[in-house]
């Protein structure tokens, strides 16, 4: 029984990876925005980056990130 199910779980895995690296799949991945790049960084992250490399200058007395 433990057999049957270990050789579904290994056939259900290598299926999910044939088409989760099928080129269909990247293509319809590539029209969704969550999967976009964004060529520039939004000022508010920017501007949380740039606290968080203020911050971890002051702790280790390094330069900031430019």
């Amino acid at each position: 029984m433990s057999g049957n199910n270990s050789e579904r779980r290994a056939r259900l895995a290598n299926d999910i990876r044939r088409q989760v690296s099928s080129e269909a799949t990247k293509r319809l991945l590539r029209t969704l925005p969550v999967f976009r790049l964004d060529k520039e960084v939004p000022k508010r992250l920017k501007d949380l980056l740039d606290r968080l490399d203020g911050a971890e200058a002051e702790k280790v007395g390094g330069e900031r990130r430019r």
